[in-house]
């Protein structure tokens, strides 16, 4: 079972006979919407029919539930034998543990890639340089909302676009990147002598009322916390919004937008900057965890050590280069080419059978995969669409996160999950959030965010941080 973000592949289609091909194996996806798959999960972990191998959150609540019970196989003993599923890096590995298990194997992802997107030709129209502190961000914000960064002679633009964000605190939302750039915690991080959660600092405070004074002026999208997290670069591409905080390769998406619609100058159109300083000059990059989901094996329907070892060898034949390269990249010489021994340029994007081998890869079969392209550590190529401001723009993402890794922010508490946080978390998760929110929109007042943090704490929070601060002391140092 894995997550799906368009449409699903064919099971008769030209990547998965591609890759059932290379396995000398059939296989079986059941692909769920991204929007519906926690829910999706959390029916199937209830259930007595969970996939032999499922894409899963490792920290989700029920998953570690239900890995503690022993629905999952623990496999940290277990990968020596497998040269391919061997963890590529060892803090990682920690990060997707729970208290230093492996119930999965970790999709290699970006430990940096935080950034912004800007209309750059609307730069250009006001005047103004690229952005590297968040004065600088604010002055941006205030130009695209009030000199008609359009050219139209209308008032009807405005500067930073936030959509409703479909995850909880720490979730990597634009609000929790902010409030790493005013120097709160990255979900938890040290103050006096013991971790707390982010939201338990002043910081954390002072960046929302930065951020509301931005809304109150109308720089940011009056339906931010309505807009539909699928149309988020809409507003962008229609000439509404001109900034977006996000994962870095956002700006390609953009590009595909200008490009697609026949814009010869869709390269003027976006510019990619990194993570920006505070107002006194330091700065604090929000870091990733380096890995999105896990592939984790059920027992329910891995029963014996010998299917665990079918099941594994499997894995490990996928995790190979060949297979990577087909998961990432799709099928070479049909939909790409190797340049430069590290990159796969597409060719045949016109052709519609081609383009459904990359959306194939793009949406679903990428979600298999663990081991991350060269460009991050991992072996599948790098994927560049040909145009030369693909090129530019990844190089420049190359470079950000070259230097923000420099300033990056880890989550100091991501390799523990309390028993609190199981029992307590699901109830109380969303107190945050949602608090957040109604600070933004004036709905409660400072005293009112502090009072809802206190809720938290009461809900059960002051026992997570308790015994998130004591696993932590057990981890091996």
């Amino acid at each position: 079972m894995a997550k799906l973000f368009g449409t699903a592949p064919e099971p008769t289609g030209e990547l998965q006979q591609a890759i059932e091909k290379f396995l000398g194996k059939k296989i079986k996806v059941t692909w769920v919407p991204n929007a519906e798959y926690t829910e999706k999960m959390n029916v199937t972990l209830a259930s007595d029919s969970i996939p032999q191998v499922v894409v899963v959150d490792p920290k989700m609540p029920a998953f570690v539930k239900a890995a503690q019970a022993g629905a999952f196989w623990d496999l940290t003993d277990k990968l020596d034998k497998y040269p391919n599923l061997k963890p590529a890096d060892a803090r990682t590995a920690l990060n997707a543990s729970v208290n230093g298990k492996i119930y999965g194997l970790y999709r290699m992802r970006p430990l940096l890639r935080s950034a912004i997107v800007i209309r750059k030709d609307w730069l250009e129209k006001v005047g103004l340089e690229e952005p590297k502190t968040i004065d600088d961000f604010y002055e941006i914000a205030k130009a695209f909302t009030e000199k008609d960064p359009d050219g139209n002679g209308k008032k009807d633009t405005y500067g930073l676009i936030i959509p409703k964000w479909p995850g909880d605190y720490a979730s990597a939302s634009p609000y929790d990147v902010i409030e790493t750039w005013f120097g709160a915690p990255n979900g938890w991080g040290a103050r006096d002598g013991k971790v707390v959660p982010g939201f338990d600092t002043p910081e954390f405070i002072e960046a929302n009322k930065w951020l509301k004074k931005m809304i109150d002026e109308g720089l940011v999208n009056p339906d931010y916390a309505t807009l539909d997290s699928a149309k988020w670069n809409e507003p962008f591409h229609q000439g509404k919004g001109g900034m977006i905080i996000d994962v870095n390769i956002r700006s390609r998406q953009l590009l595909d937008l200008f490009r697609e619609e026949g814009d010869k100058n869709y390269g003027d159109k976006v510019a990619l900057v990194g993570n920006l300083a505070r107002s006194d000059g330091k700065k604090f990059s929000y870091a990733f965890t380096g890995y999105a989901d896990s592939l984790a094996i059920s027992k329910q329907s891995v029963r014996t050590e010998a299917e665990l070892d079918n099941v594994l060898k499997t894995l490990d034949k996928l995790a190979t280069k060949e297979g990577q390269v087909l998961l990432q990249n799709g099928i070479e010489g049909r939909n790409f080419k190797v340049e430069n021994g590290d990159t796969a340029a597409l060719i045949n994007e016109d052709d519609p059978a081609v383009k459904t081998v990359q959306d194939n890869v793009d949406d679903a079969f990428t979600q298999l995969s663990t081991k991350g392209t060269m460009d991050i550590g991992g072996i599948a190529y790098q994927r560049v669409p040909s145009g030369q401001p693909y090129r530019d723009i990844l190089a420049k993402q190359k470079e950000l996160v070259e230097e923000d890794l420099k300033t990056a922010v880890h989550n100091e508490a991501l390799p523990v999950v309390a028993p609190s946080q199981i029992e307590k978390g699901p109830q109380i998760s969303k107190i945050i959030p949602d608090a957040r929110i109604k600070f933004l929109s004036g709905a409660i007042d400072e005293a009112g965010l502090k009072a809802e943090i206190q809720r938290w704490h009461d809900g059960g929070g002051t026992q997570i941080v308790a015994e998130t601060n004591d696993l932590l002391a057990k981890l091996p140092k």
